[in-house]
């Protein structure tokens, strides 16, 4: 009777053993630092000019975990978390949350996969697989990248994503919960986004739609994309098209990037309609340069006729990597701004930007280390 009892312990410990003997995981600790030091003219009413080091440089500082599970038979699971932190002081991004990504999925070689929790949305996605973002070879959260603000943020919260691929072709469908009784619609977020991206090929092009509910009203803010890009060479040339449009009630989306406070410092609720045309060169010379020419320009019809507005804005990067995982660069960007179109709502999500007058000039020199 004991042997028997001792069998029958045995027993799951066996099937446990093997079930870990056949799932293989693996967590990464992964991140970037990057500083620059920063010259910006019209940084105040007064019109003067200032020094300063960044909150961050061509991408924001940040660190993360990461884990995949090998389930078998083409299947995983996944999870993602990451933090964003400002170089120059040490402390987390406060626009943000700790843990601004924080997503579980599952995926599957054959079906696609699905994510679970805050996470990029569709609009970026679309723009990313499409192959016409400015400057591709840098993560986003760019200082100043003006096509971020014009997608209404990077980030959903709340959010299931699912993506898949097929042969060349690339398709995401995404839905953040509100989570509002009596109103699920309320603060909900629903989109699409597709493009057509070999990975060899020469041509890429896509689009995406979002369709966001304001978290106290239901009212609507709307946006969609399209562009694409060719690349000859070591050449890209890159053009895209971006519409943003808000009902007048729209003034509150707790799902995403920005809280209420921050939509009404950067006017985000003054516009009903922004379009922007972008296009960009990218240049790489050899395996350690790059180089690139960009320009936005953008239309706002206000919700009154005092807050129409208009900018053009123009862009040059050179980066050159001292390793794989260090670079340095040299970025310099200029802006006109007219009517309710100020600067600090052009520059990426940062908001880095305080143009107070006409025009300003930025240049960064920085440094930045991937681990």
């Amino acid at each position: 009777m004991l042997k028997l009892k001792k069998l029958r312990c045995l027993v799951p410990l066996m099937l446990l053993a093997g079930h870990d003997a056949h799932a293989q995981s693996s967590i990464t600790l992964y991140g970037l630092v990057d500083e620059s030091i920063r010259y910006m003219t019209h940084a105040n009413l007064a019109g003067d000019s200032k020094i300063q080091m960044g909150n961050g440089g061509i991408s924001e500082s940040r660190w993360g975990l990461q884990g995949v599970e090998q389930l078998g038979d083409g299947w995983s699971t996944f999870f993602k978390l990451e933090n964003r932190f400002y170089g120059n002081s040490g402390q987390s991004d406060a626009s943000l949350p700790f843990f601004n990504e924080a997503q579980i999925g599952m995926r599957s070689t054959t079906f696609g996969q699905l994510i679970l929790g805050r996470q990029y949305n569709v609009m970026i996605e679309g723009i990313t697989i499409g192959g016409y973002g400015s400057n591709p070879w840098i993560p986003y959260d760019f200082s100043f990248q003006p096509e971020v603000t014009l997608t209404g943020g990077i980030w959903t919260s709340n959010q299931a994503q699912y993506q898949v691929r097929l042969h060349d072709v690339m398709f995401s469908a995404a839905y953040s919960f509100g989570g509002t009784a009596g109103h699920q619609a309320y603060g909900s977020e629903l989109g699409f986004a597709a493009a057509y991206a070999p990975k060899d090929g020469p041509v890429k092009f896509g689009g995406a739609y979002k369709e966001a509910k304001d978290s106290v009203n239901g009212a609507a803010a709307k946006a969609w994309t399209f562009g694409g890009s060719y690349t000859w060479n070591n050449t890209r040339f890159a053009l895209g098209y971006i519409v943003d449009q808000n009902d007048r009630g729209f003034s509150s989306f707790d799902n995403g990037p920005f809280t209420t406070a921050g939509l009404t410092a950067t006017k985000y609720t003054d516009f009903a309609r922004r379009r922007m045309i972008m296009g960009g060169i990218t240049q790489q010379v050899g395996p350690a340069w790059h180089f690139a020419a960009n320009v936005w320009r953008t239309l706002q019809d206000g919700k009154t006729p005092a807050k129409d507005g208009s900018a053009w804005q123009y862009q040059l990067v050179a980066d050159y990597n001292l390793s794989v995982r260090t670079d340095v660069y040299v970025e310099a960007d200029y802006g006109q701004y007219k009517g309710d179109l100020v600067g600090a709502q052009l520059q990426g999500i940062q908001s880095v930007g305080t143009a107070q007058k006409g025009t300003q000039l930025g240049v960064s020199v920085g440094l930045r280390h991937m681990f």
